[in-house]
């Protein structure tokens, strides 16, 4: 393939790999907790580490890490302590991110809104060799998080209160699962975008979700799918000259789809071969000729037919 031939297009391959590994890894807990746009909320608060590494002459993947590992703990404060207020708060922390991006770039003697434009959605050509660097580093311990602590992660996704009841450290897992997510969302965004980059979270581990109950199977599957999907897309980015990050987001949706069309006359097919197994049950029998089924009830006796009170 010509396009190993690219330096940028390698660096920009092997930071497809890492981000269709760690966006369905941290993402399949998120969805669990039913915080699948949390990853949306830190890419806006993202935006203002981008802004502030360039104005700070700093390096915007870094700084972008910082500033959404400090919006994602902010997060969880607020959802622990909002109460009713909470909504609002997030929403102006949100919306605040987003506004800080814009500011901070444009005072930035070398920024600029094309500059913001490539972290926002994403872009091949500007991927750079310290970027790789972060983003490998940002990936490991992302990797090391949803796998390590997997047990531990999962029993607070699905039940908090019998987590707590066993001793877990509830709030700080919680903290853990907010920074992991915060980092995913740097490592994506010079992939996928900031705006994007939840939609690869999510998306896989739904898909993955059709074919697969067990939480060992969905994370597999939506890691292969996530793979998949960020390798296809780059590929068809570099060919086709269309924008990385919304092609990656529309091949996921599409494998949703794809996957969501097959598993249905699967689980068909599972749950007759589930009523051929069991049998018919005694009620539905169809009596002989001239003969009474009557279900005996507690009470009576088997020789009689009759029916206790």
């Amino acid at each position: 393939m010509d396009l190993l031939n690219y330096a940028f297009m390698q660096r920009a391959l092997l930071a497809a790999v890492l981000v269709g590994i760690t966006a369905p890894a941290i993402g399949i807990y998120l969805v669990q907790r039913r915080q699948a746009l949390m990853g949306d909320g830190i890419g806006h608060v993202a935006m203002t580490g981008v802004g502030l590494g360039f104005l700070l002459s700093w390096s915007p993947v870094w700084m972008a890490t910082l500033v959404s590992v400090l919006g994602a703990v902010l997060m969880e404060l607020i959802r622990w302590y909002g109460k009713t207020r909470g909504d609002i708060a997030l929403a102006m922390l949100f919306y605040g991110g987003m506004a800080g991006g814009v500011m901070f770039i444009n005072l930035a003697p070398t920024g600029s809104n094309a500059n913001l434009t490539s972290y926002l959605f994403g872009s091949l050509s500007t991927v750079s060799q310290d970027d790789v660097t972060a983003i490998c580093l940002l990936a490991a311990f992302v990797v090391l998080v949803t796998i390590g602590l997997r047990r531990q992660l999962f029993a607070v996704s699905q039940d908090e209160e019998f987590a707590r009841v066993t001793g877990l450290p509830v709030r700080a897992l919680n903290l853990l699962t907010a920074v992991t997510a915060a980092v995913t969302v740097t490592v994506a965004m010079r992939v996928v975008g900031l705006l994007l980059v939840s939609a690869l979270m999510v998306v896989p581990v739904a898909a993955a979700q059709q074919l697969s109950r067990s939480f060992a199977a969905t994370f597999a599957i939506a890691v292969a799918i996530g793979v998949t999907v960020t390798i296809s897309g780059t590929v068809t980015s570099y060919y086709q000259d269309v924008p990385p990050g919304a092609t990656i987001v529309l091949l996921t949706i599409a494998a949703f789809m794809l996957l969501t069309a097959l598993a249905a006359p699967l689980a068909r097919r599972r749950a007759r071969a589930l009523e051929d197994a069991a049998g018919d049950p005694a009620e539905c029998v169809i009596p002989e000729a001239g003969k009474a089924t009557v279900p005996a009830a507690r009470g009576s006796s088997a020789g009689t037919g009759g029916v206790g009170v």
